[in-house]
């Protein structure tokens, strides 16, 4: 589905997708390994990325959409990261101004409605500082100024903003409501959600509530319980509000916020792959191709059944003990014969279809040759990795001697000692890394061993950490 740039920028990203179209922007820097075969510690090959990668999974399925919108009968972990960043901002921000604890189960202040609308929505304009209540050094001054200036959110009559005030649900719901454009709903009708009627909404408020109502931006939205019986509503809820708004709805504030978010229908083309991606084989970069099963229509021209789509590997965490793993891809084009047309780079994956007749004969054919393939290339790299270790090591080790010999004879006997005591450790962690390395391979063996006959004996179970060529997904954007 479709995202808003502002949500692009939040979530720091390239481009996405659901379980698959995306590039996450990890900020991690490489830390080399010496893993043989990467499932057993989930390394991605020799390197383990480290640092503030904020990888995202659903549950113990393949997708982890960095950008993707929606996961049909999935919970949206986009829009769940993307709250947990604006928590992690506003958090930090409250902390630099020493604004008092944050915490996201907290109920809504009016300060807070105005960082969440205002940053998520990425409003420039300000308006001139007029209430008394927010000073120069008020920890949020800059969100309420581009929330006046927007018409978000208004002050009391006696020039006060009162940022700290806690917001009604009814008032965060009217202030959504004024935001968004929804058509088809009964404003008059008693609010129900989750099968419950909802409490301290006032007469003023009905219409508002049963528009965000009937949005759908409440379905995924955590502590349901609390939203229908609760005045207030956490700040952590109403950021869900404003995310699940950006991912549902087109977003344009160019001409100003009020009815700023429409609702649109999505594009979807259905496609098989032409070959298996493996969170355990693949590595970043690899290209791929899959066949649309249906017709479709993308940014205008149509494409039958049978055109080609094209696509690249943008991510893997390799699967490991008590951690299935998963890839990352992103579609790049739609081709047939001299017509090819770019996907837009919302473009998201949904739904997985398992089929439930697989092509026993290529997985009968293909599983011996994958069988040698594999487990000889973990042999390899045992073999090959063991070698650099031992090369390294003697290497440090034999200079580590030579250094001490040179200090203890110029005279510096303790800086001697200390080059032997680093020429003991490198030794350790030499042998340790051996140990490792010869450890990771005999288990990889076994390991790509009784996957390959996982995988021909019962696909199903492989999704966990793999794209199939008997699975249909559904591109949505």
């Amino acid at each position: 589905m479709r995202l808003s740039k502002e949500i692009l920028a939040t979530l720091g990203v390239v481009c996405l997708t659901s379980g698959i179209a995306f590039a996450a922007d990890c900020n991690t820097t490489t830390d080399v390994q010496a893993y043989a075969h990467p499932t057993l510690f989930s390394a991605q090959g020799h390197s383990l990325l480290t640092g503030n990668t904020d990888l995202v999974t659903t549950g113990s399925k393949i997708y982890k959409p960095c950008d993707a919108v929606t996961i049909s009968g999935k919970e949206n972990v986009v829009i769940g990261r993307a709250v947990k960043k604006q928590m992690a901002d506003m958090s930090a921000k409250m902390n630099a101004a020493g604004a008092g604890n944050f915490d996201p189960k907290m109920a809504a202040m009016r300060a807070g409605m105005a960082y969440i609308v205002a940053n998520g929505l990425n409003l420039q304009q300000t308006a001139p500082n007029r209430y008394s209540d927010v000073t120069s050094a008020y920890w949020a001054k800059d969100e309420i100024d581009r929330a006046l200036a927007a018409d978000v959110m208004i002050g009391y009559p006696d020039g006060t903003f009162k940022p700290d005030r806690a917001i009604t649900k009814a008032e965060v719901f009217a202030t959504f409501a004024k935001m968004m454009v929804v058509t088809g709903f009964d404003a008059s009708a008693t609010p129900v959600f989750n099968g419950q009627e909802m409490k301290y909404i006032p007469d003023w408020a009905v219409g508002c509530t049963n528009e965000v109502l009937a949005s759908g931006i409440l379905n995924g939205a955590p502590d349901k319980d609390e939203i229908v019986n609760a005045e207030y509503l956490t700040i952590e809820q109403v950021s869900y509000m404003l995310n699940a708004m950006k991912a549902n709805f087109s977003i344009d504030t160019s001409k100003g916020v009020t009815g700023c978010a429409t609702q649109y229908v999505p594009t979807e083309v259905k496609i098989k792959l032409s070959e298996r991606l493996s969170a355990r084989t693949s590595t970043v970069g690899d290209t791929f191709t899959a066949k649309t099963t249906e017709a479709a229509t993308v940014n205008g021209q149509s494409f039958p059944a049978g055109s080609t789509v094209k696509g690249v590997v943008t991510g893997v965490a390799r699967p490991g003990v008590g951690n299935p793993g998963y890839i990352e891809v992103k579609f790049q084009e739609i081709k047939n014969g001299d017509c090819k047309v770019e996907f837009p780079c919302q473009a998201a994956c949904g739904n997985l279809d398992v089929k439930k007749n697989p092509n026993i004969i290529s997985r009968l054919l293909s599983t011996p040759v994958e069988i040698v393939g594999r487990t000889a290339g973990v042999a390899g790299r045992t073999v090959s990795t063991t070698a650099e270790i031992i090369s390294n090591g003697t290497e440090e080790i034999v200079g580590n001697a030579a250094d001490a010999l040179s200090d203890t004879f110029s005279l510096h006997p303790l800086k001697g000692l200390k080059d032997i005591n680093s020429g003991i450790w490198a030794a350790g962690k030499g042998g340790a890394n051996i140990i490792k390395t010869c450890t990771t391979g005999v288990f990889g063996v076994l390991y790509e061993i009784t996957d390959e006959f996982k995988y021909f004996f019962v696909p199903s179970t492989t999704n966990d950490s793999s794209l199939n060529p008997d699975e249909e997904l559904t591109i949505r954007f």
